[in-house]
């Protein structure tokens, strides 16, 4: 697609790749171009039910290209909401837990800084177990500023997000894991992703979209919202095409032929 990133679309699951395996998938400004541009590529697309995100080479993603952004030569304007209600930075990670299909990320090597903001936008998370990961910004004097603090909201503990974040502090995605950051850790993490993501895959697209929206909303609705919105969602599903093939393919033992 670019020169930093790759989509391959194969029965419904986009391999989604970042390609600057020669920096360790590092982010300079063609890799926040590349990341977004993906992002809107995939937007509007219904032949995706599902993407994997994952990086090539040695790393998922290094985080911050410090050469590339020292003197103020990034083109960065974080207080520009160029992106909805997000600045570009923001919205490479930010932008993939807005989709309407789900991401898994698929997590090895190294992924520190922006690179473990960028992991966090995925709704389900595969890491090797030796991925050397951390909040790293506090280490340079400065914050998490690529969406962190919104997409962690629900996500592990907030004292051990506030310790890592405070001290900058590597941890593994073993201990990823059991701070609940991480959905699983495998050896082969992005043979893992692949495989979830064809399950995925193998569902009723539209309710599989229809329960993620409700998911992005729930830390912003009271009780009655999401009871409401439980049952809007499921009154649009009902008795449509898909959700018949659903219930045929599984009574009929058979692989479902959804329409996208």
């Amino acid at each position: 697609m670019t020169d930093r990133v790759s989509i391959t679309v194969t029965d419904g699951v986009a391999d989604v790749r970042l390609t600057r395996a020669d920096k360790m998938n590092a982010l300079d400004p063609a890799m926040f171009a590349g990341i977004a541009a993906a992002i809107a590529d995939l937007r509007d697309r219904r032949d995706v039910r599902v993407a994997v995100l994952s990086g090539e080479g040695r790393a998922f993603c290094a985080g911050l290209d410090m050469a590339s952004m020292a003197g103020g030569g990034s083109g960065l304007k974080l207080s520009e909401r160029s992106h909805g209600e997000s600045n570009l930075a923001q919205h490479v990670c930010t932008g993939w837990r807005e989709l309407g299909m789900p991401v898994i990320a698929a997590i090895h090597g190294v992924a520190m800084g922006g690179g473990f903001q960028l992991l966090s936008g995925a709704d389900i998370r595969i890491a090797h177990p030796d991925t050397r990961m951390a909040i790293r910004e506090t280490y340079w004097g400065l914050v998490p500023d690529m969406g962190g603090f919104a997409l962690w909201r629900g996500l592990g503990r907030e004292d051990v997000l506030r310790e890592l974040v405070y001290t900058s502090r590597e941890f593994s995605g073993t201990e990823a894991l059991s701070y609940g950051l991480v959905t699983h850790v495998d050896d082969a993490p992005y043979e893992r992703a692949m495989g979830i993501a064809r399950e995925i895959a193998g569902r009723n697209p539209h309710a599989v979209r229809a329960a993620k929206r409700i998911f992005n909303d729930l830390h912003d609705m009271d009780k009655a919202a999401i009871l409401r919105a439980e049952s809007a969602e499921q009154i649009a599903l009902m008795g449509t095409p898909n959700q018949r093939e659903s219930v045929a393919a599984n009574m009929g033992r058979r692989a479902p032929a959804f329409v996208d």
